[in-house]
């Protein structure tokens, strides 16, 4: 089942392939006793969240966050020439005295040739996904960033290493996955809401108050300790995916320490989440329009070679036939409309999955679901055992703390279905449906939409992908736009994000303003 307001990367899935959004995240923190971040004006007064901006916090450390900010980490090694340690936070900033949480990081020391430039703090997205692990496959590469820079990495709170948010045992997440996304009747929408509200329940009585702190701006807030306790003035910081909505809430809170910034798969944090959810099946629709137009070519593709819109009809139909009659698999889970849905979704995330994704549509059109269900496990980050990560469980818990719930009832979902169907004929219905699992999220939002404008901040480097279906072009124009000193650099290509994905150009001019600061010039477009 696809997650609403998801924006995951995974290692698992191919490369280096991001996945699932559905909606995204922002918001802000409960406010501390000394230093508040807010939603303000210029002068300071609270305005409507549509208007927000958010305010950064004060340059000077509070006196509550001092042994924080002053604490000494134990590295141990940990493998493969990474280092490890544990850096303690408070729990809820507002109350630092209450309580610590335990925070994994990482780092590989710079290998030189060439002066050191400091930290190099990375982020892969989700929100849930183990910067960590990404940090293991992403320092290798690429080797001139890798000699200047110490590449670290944090696991955000609840997240992996750092204190997982639990919520379903691996039998109850299988059941979770398999459930209709896209209910044909009053029962099927019951079971829908009931597989929502068990997920829920499941959280609160297995992560219970870590719940209520794990938004995106406490995440952040983790950052800037980071940085301190590393020994850097400014904050180095490639993100990707949700982690570009992470790096620019941190510009936004702490202009002053912004380093080399670099956001990959840009997400607009000025929409609210049922706009963010349409539009982001329109990015879908986007990308299945360009996996079909090259699928049409070839003289064995499973969507016919007509064009565009009948395989998307053929899609739908083929949908259709295993809501009612799921396909073997050869074991016991059977490949259902859910699962069949979001392999195709997963697989959208990287054209070079598109060869794959053919050969795996037409077996299931011939009742073998086996290659389908593979993709939507890696979506899940399901093992071969049977095991989940906890990104699936982590990523509603930061995603349905920083937004209110795109919808309420399902009374509100059918009234929207029109739109999300305009957005995109074969994924609107189940993105739409999707959207509703916020609402019977345990813990209250604390966060808005609203607009990051850093005033102050060094350069920021926004990067944003034409064909890009779970972070949409236009949410990448949006961002640089809000940015005070943002610069877009565009990739007029498919997939989503674009560093480290084949493109020279994209990458040397990425690598030039890490190493050097040299912003690209204004409207660049790598191909």
């Amino acid at each position: 089942m696809a997650t609403s307001r998801l924006l995951r990367t995974s290692a698992a899935f191919l490369a280096a392939t991001a996945l699932l959004i559905s909606g995204c995240s922002s918001g802000s923190s409960s406010p501390d006793d000394e230093a508040s971040p807010g939603l303000t004006t210029e002068a300071g007064a609270q305005r409507p969240a549509e208007e927000a901006t958010l305010a950064p916090l004060p340059a000077s450390t509070p006196a509550g966050l001092r042994s924080y900010y002053d604490q000494k980490l134990t590295w141990h090694a940990c493998g493969n020439g990474f280092q490890c340690a544990t850096m303690k936070a408070p729990l809820d900033y507002s109350r630092p005295e209450a309580g610590d949480i335990k925070l994994a990081v990482a780092r590989r020391k710079a290998t030189g040739p060439g002066s050191r430039l400091g930290s190099l703090l990375v982020n892969p997205g989700g929100p849930g996904g183990s910067a960590i692990d990404y940090l293991e496959q992403y320092a290798p590469q690429p080797a001139p960033i890798r000699a200047r820079y110490d590449m670290a990495a944090m696991d955000p709170r609840g997240v992996d290493h750092s204190q997982p948010i639990e919520c379903l045992s691996n039998k109850q997440m299988d059941r979770y996955t398999q459930t209709d996304q896209t209910p044909d009747s009053p029962a099927e929408v019951d079971k829908l809401t009931t597989a929502f509200r068990d997920f829920a329940k499941g959280c609160a009585s297995r992560s219970g108050k870590l719940l209520s702190h794990v938004s995106t701006v406490e995440a952040a807030r983790d950052m800037d300790m980071l940085r301190a306790v590393l020994g850097d003035k400014k904050l180095n910081f490639v993100g990707a995916s949700y982690g570009t909505f992470l790096g620019a809430t941190y510009a936004g809170l702490y202009p002053s320490r912004v380093g080399r910034v670099v956001l990959d798969g840009a997400m607009n944090p000025e929409l609210d989440s049922r706009t963010t959810n349409v539009e982001q099946t329109a990015g879908f629709d986007t990308a299945f329009t360009a996996f079909a137009k090259d699928c049409i070519k070839h003289k064995n593709c499973p969507l016919g070679t007509k064009s565009t819109q009948d395989a998307g009809e053929q899609l739908t139909a083929l949908f259709k036939k295993l809501d009612a009659h799921p396909a073997a698999t050869g074991e016991d889970r059977k490949l259902t409309e859910s699962l069949a849905s979001t392999g195709v979704i997963a697989a959208l995330y990287d054209q070079r999955a598109w060869p794959l994704l053919r050969d795996y549509l037409a077996q299931a059109k011939a009742g073998n679901g086996r290659g389908l269900l593979t993709f939507s496990d890696s979506y899940y980050e399901r093992s071969p055992n049977g095991s989940y990560s906890n990104q699936m469980y982590a990523n509603p818990a930061v995603n349905c703390l920083d937004l209110a719930p795109a919808f309420t009832s399902p009374e509100q979902v059918r009234a929207a279905l029109p739109s999300f169907r305009k957005a995109s004929p074969v994924f609107g219905e189940n993105f739409a449906w999707a959207a509703l699992n916020c609402a019977y999220w345990p813990v209250k939002p604390t966060g808005t939409a609203h607009r990051i404008e850093a005033k102050g901040a060094a350069p920021i480097l926004v990067v944003g992908t034409t064909r890009d279906p779970a972070t949409p072009y236009i949410w990448a124009k949006a961002l640089a736009s809000q940015l005070s000193s943002a610069t877009l650099l565009t990739y007029d290509g498919d997939g989503h994000t674009a560093y480290g994905r084949g493109s020279t150009c994209i990458d040397n001019a990425i690598n030039a303003y890490l190493l050097d600061g040299t912003v690209p010039p204004k409207h660049k477009v790598c191909k």
